[in-house]
């Protein structure tokens, strides 16, 4: 008999109780295991199956477990602040502000000094000035001297040409009385030239 034959006769004969069991025979688990275990299409299909299975349960158990997990973790490494703690942190960045501002206020001190010394109307606008640390807000105070001493020397220069005034140019010689005797003196004498 052919392998021809043999197919047709159990496509024929697939109802028949004895051919189901002869086959069902022919099938033991010793049988299966042995397929899957040393024929290499057996083993890569069953390794598929394995995989597809793993995943399955894998993506189940994210879904009902991960986020439980990551919640546990992350109150574990950061646990909820006491009331104890939050009062201390409260404290703490009131100190750190109360500090902050008391620094500011010694460096509005020492630009107010500075500013003084200079002879610089920066009383109104000190604020500005004051820096991070003492170094910056004396530089700051610096660029305003700076600044401002340009600016207000442009603004004579300015003035002064804009008046029109010019100093007399007698060679060096100072023709200016030194008392009322002198001055009748260059009186009558200019008089008397005219």
């Amino acid at each position: 008999m052919t392998l021809e034959e043999v197919r047709k006769f159990m496509e024929e004969n697939k109802g028949n109780d004895e051919v189901k069991a002869y086959l069902q025979g022919l099938v033991s688990v010793e049988g299966v295991q042995d397929f899957f275990t040393q024929n290499e299409d057996g083993k890569r299909w069953l390794d598929s199956e394995r995989d597809k299975h793993l995943n399955k349960g894998l993506d189940t158990w994210k879904a009902n477990n991960l986020q439980k997990e990551i919640d546990k973790k992350i109150h574990e490494l950061y646990p909820e602040e006491t009331d104890e703690k939050k009062q201390l942190r409260e404290l703490n960045a009131k100190i750190e502000t109360m500090e902050l501002e008391k620094q500011r206020e010694v460096f509005k001190n020492k630009a107010l000094t500075i500013a003084a010394d200079k002879k610089l109307p920066i009383n109104k606008i000190v604020d500005l000035f004051i820096s991070d640390n003492e170094e910056d807000t004396v530089a700051n105070i610096g660029r305003f001297e700076e600044i401002f001493g340009t600016s207000v020397q442009s603004a004579v220069e300015e003035r002064l040409k804009s008046n029109g005034y010019t100093p007399p140019n007698n060679g060096g010689q100072n023709n200016q009385p030194q008392n009322l005797n002198d001055a009748l003196k260059n009186y009558y004498s200019e008089k008397n030239k005219g």
